[in-house]
């Protein structure tokens, strides 16, 4: 991204080529400025940080918190009130639940279910097709309760 110098304009939208070859258009998010597909479904009490991608399909819930760095993929569905760690990644097609909390640099594969209030610790890897049922998971894949392939 350009930088921004005082008195220059600040970009409000952005077309990004995909791999397919399609142009993906994205507009600022008014809460936190992040980049977000103008095909998807952002809350505006959603907190979008700036260097923060919400992909085609996704959906973010009331009140969420993403943070910077951290890429939504395709047909995510995000709860309302999950906080999301800074340079997280949510695979295609998971689900993420109401009141989850994601630590940075979580990398979440596809088609993953994380149930309501369940917390991943920082660094840690769900891979695809997971249920993430309850408690709490560690980077290093122990977990309180319920992770379940």
């Amino acid at each position: 991204m350009p930088r921004v110098t005082k008195g220059a304009q600040v970009r409000k939208n952005i077309d990004v080529e995909v791999e397919t070859g399609v142009i993906e258009k994205y507009r600022r998010h008014p809460n936190g400025n992040g980049w977000v597909s103008g095909k998807s479904s952002v809350q505006p009490s959603a907190f979008i940080s700036e260097s923060a991608y919400i992909e085609s399909g996704a959906q973010v819930g009331r009140e969420s918190w993403v943070g910077p760095g951290s890429w939504i993929d395709h047909d995510v569905a995000i709860g309302d009130k999950v906080f999301i760690g800074q340079n997280v990644h949510i695979g295609e097609g998971s689900l993420v639940s109401s009141g989850a909390h994601l630590g940075s640099h979580v990398r979440i594969g596809r088609n993953v279910r994380i149930a309501a209030g369940v917390r991943l610790d920082r660094d840690t890897r769900v891979p695809d097709g997971t249920d993430v049922a309850t408690g709490n998971v560690g980077a290093d894949g122990r977990r309180s309760h319920g992770l379940a392939a």
